[in-house]
């Protein structure tokens, strides 16, 4: 199978500096590698200091490797005279949207970044209004960013990360703080992102249902890739992410525990309407037919 990397982690290292110990902590990666191939939608998941979000912060060079390299696009993030390059190719949506949020209008805010690196003023204009547009928050553009929910804070801040036409955009749990409401509005915006305009994403995040919607699901444990595949493949190793600590999705959970009560069942469901088609299917080989 063809690959086209835009992202590349070739056994990358990282530890922590202690200003304590004045030396470094453990490693928080170790000899980890990965390849996140252009236009891909990928999960990353893991339980608190596995090492997602420091191998995340090394997609932008936030951070970079000990030993090891990480590429973005052709460009090595040890090379500091890229760094303005490796960024506008890779942009970062942090947990909480009020940390992101610079400005009192919120169009202003989009155009925040633009007006720093000096775009001209037409073109200002039009990727704000398109990114806006694109995360559907055009109608609040006018708007003080404090008269926003959560979500609609949350979309603000990736449309200012989008205004930047970045290739990739990582989100590192954008919906930790968000209400249902909110998180079912910032992950549609995201996968339409995805879907219509090509911008390959890296999602960490918590939330199995979340995951389930990715194109692929990486899940850490001590700073290695411990599962690594389509979303159906990886949540079929129910008792291996428990084991992790992490959830599964409340489908795939329920026909675990149906096949170990003895119920012959497929392993690999994880969506609410094959689990209803699968259900009805086991129900009618019963001989019990919904009534109708």
């Amino acid at each position: 199978m063809q690959t086209n990397p835009i992202i590349q982690a070739s056994r990358v290292s990282f530890a922590y500096y202690d200003e304590e110990t004045e030396q470094k902590a453990a490693p928080v990666l170790q000899d980890l590698s990965l390849e996140i191939q252009r236009g891909e939608m990928i999960a990353l998941l893991g339980h608190n200091g596995c090492g997602k979000s420091t191998i995340a912060k090394h997609f932008n060079a936030i951070l970079t490797p000990d030993s090891g390299d990480v590429v973005v696009d052709g460009i090595n993030t040890k090379d500091e005279s890229r760094l303005y390059d490796i960024r506008q190719r890779v942009g970062m949506v942090f947990q909480n949207p009020d940390n992101q949020i610079v400005a009192t209008i919120v169009e202003e805010d989009v155009a925040f970044a633009l007006e720093n690196i000096g775009v001209e003023p037409q073109e200002i204009r039009r990727r704000v209004d398109e990114a806006l547009k694109a995360v559907g928050m055009y109608e609040f553009r006018e708007h003080s960013p404090h008269q926003l929910s959560g979500g609609q804070k949350q979309r603000v801040a990736i449309a200012g990360i989008i205004a930047m036409r970045p290739d990739v955009i990582v989100l590192d749990e954008p919906t930790a703080m968000l209400d249902p409401r909110g998180r079912r509005e910032v992950i549609a915006t995201v996968r339409r992102l995805n879907r219509e305009y090509g911008i390959t994403v890296v999602l960490i995040t918590h939330y199995m249902d979340e995951a389930v919607q990715c194109d692929r699901v990486v899940v850490m444990e001590d700073g290695k890739i411990l599962l690594d595949g389509l979303p159906k493949s990886v949540f079929s190793h129910v008792a291996v992410l428990k084991e992790v600590g992490l959830d599964v999705p409340q489908v795939t959970d329920l026909f675990d525990g149906l096949a170990r009560g003895g119920v012959k069942l497929p392993g690999d469901v994880i969506g609410e309407e094959e689990c209803v088609q699968q259900l009805a299917t086991l129900l009618e080989s019963a001989g019990i037919h919904p009534v109708k």
